[in-house]
């Protein structure tokens, strides 16, 4: 399944146009949904799949609204969208019971969450699953545009299972703004320091830095690989586990989903990670 299946959306068109172009497409009925999704899944029918990409993509359009704040293209924002909606389409099971657009908010929703942790450099602090949830989730749970009191910092701070600290330090990153690195041409006082004077880190030469950036590029060509190595349901299973914004889903979670065993899902995971972890150092070997 690739992008020729979508509608264009380039630099050239604005989004007026692209949004009066998806709204042309019809909302499908539930039976016509489960026909379609029946014979893209049995018969690989192409056409039936752009049907029901096409048919989504004001879901997509609405959810990418959603993270205008990160000072990001909307345009980008859809088209990585549009991706996590293809990867949907390309994995829903119509005989599960679920309609596609409940199946297809997740993928939408983490490849933008992706693309927006690539790019935006304020991202660079949130190192851990929770401290990822709490940049992704802050400026809606905010009641209001003032800084946050302090019980209002203890509320989220233990809603997403983070430090007070990291609340108040994601806000004031959030609502920064540009400083000069230089001094004013009316700092004469000998004790001033602009941000230019401490901003350098003599920790890593040039050198060092290449070789820590290619290490980083090979182990992530390294997971990549070995994911695309995974059957279906054990990257499934790893995916969701482990490489999700949100904290990724529980075994029981899983097991209701594959409608399997929670200890099932644990042995899946366990034998993927092995997999994963032998494919790996072959990759870099």
């Amino acid at each position: 399944m690739t992008t020729a299946l979508l509608p264009a959306l380039t630099a050239s068109d604005s989004l007026d146009q692209y949004s009066r172009a998806i709204k042309a497409y019809p909302i499908l009925s539930a039976e016509e949904e489960y026909a379609l999704a029946v014979k893209f899944s049995k018969e690989n029918d192409l056409e039936a799949a752009r049907l029901l990409i096409v048919s989504h993509l004001r879901l997509v359009a609405s959810i990418a609204r959603g993270y205008t704040g990160y000072g990001l293209p909307q345009a980008d924002l859809i088209q990585e969208g549009n991706l996590g909606l293809m990867k949907a389409v390309k994995r829903f099971d119509p005989e599960r019971g679920v309609r596609l657009v409940s199946f297809a908010m997740h993928w939408i929703k983490a490849e933008i969450h992706e693309y927006i942790v690539r790019n935006w450099r304020l991202v660079k602090i949130a190192t851990t699953k929770a401290q990822r949830k709490l940049f992704f989730n802050l400026r809606s749970m905010k009641p209001g545009l003032n800084s946050l009191q302090s019980s209002e910092v203890e509320h989220i701070a233990q809603t997403l299972n983070v430090k007070p600290e990291e609340v108040r330090e994601m806000e004031a990153r959030l609502n920064g703004h540009e400083i000069s690195l230089e001094s004013t041409a009316d700092d004469d006082d000998d004790d001033h320091y602009s941000p230019i004077d401490y901003l350098r880190d003599d920790r890593l030469e040039p050198l060092a830095a290449i070789q820590a950036k290619q290490i980083e590029v090979n182990e992530t060509a390294g997971l990549s690989h070995a994911l695309q190595n995974l059957d279906d349901r054990s990257r499934r299973v790893v995916e969701s586990r482990w490489l999700q914004d949100d904290g990724g889903k529980t075994l029981h979670e899983l097991a209701d989903e594959f409608g399997v065993s929670a200890e099932r899902i644990r042995q899946i995971e366990q034998k993927a990670m092995q997999k994963i972890k032998t494919s790996m150092l072959a990759y870099q070997a």
